[in-house]
């Protein structure tokens, strides 16, 4: 059975820099969201990306999907819901979603595949030991 994971949801507020010329929140900046609330999981458990970098691993993004339902707007507030599952001792898959707080519409969801790998070799390398206990 797969274990999925809830991540702390995240709130943001809608500035006209996150926006284009009509107000609507720019695309890709849904994937900024997304990636705040996948850093924010890891430092939540005490992995430091950072640190990682040290050592020569990190986190990559090894595929998106993401499908646009209603635009969030300037002046909206927004909250990011994740969850985790792992799909291997190096491969995990996010399930976002986006949502406006104020009238509860689905703006975004999506899946994000993220890999842990060496940056020298390229190559996938086991998460940290950190990650896998909370996965059992």
């Amino acid at each position: 059975m797969k274990k999925i994971i809830k991540c702390s949801e995240l709130s943001f507020d809608i500035y006209i820099e996150d926006t284009d010329f009509q107000g609507v929140v720019y695309h890709s900046n849904y994937l900024k969201y997304f990636e705040r609330s996948r850093s924010r999981f890891l430092s939540s458990i005490g992995i430091s990306q950072k640190e990682l970098r040290f050592k020569d691993l990190a986190f990559v993004v090894k595929s998106i999907y993401i499908n646009y339902l209603s635009a969030a707007e300037l002046g909206d507030q927004i909250i990011v819901q994740s969850n985790v599952e792992k799909k291997s001792n190096a491969r995990m898959i996010f399930h976002q979603k986006i949502i406006n707080k104020a009238n509860g519409n689905e703006c975004v969801d999506g899946e994000v595949e993220v890999c842990f790998i060496n940056l020298l070799t390229k190559k996938p390398k086991k998460f940290p030991d950190d990650l896998l206990l909370i996965f059992n």
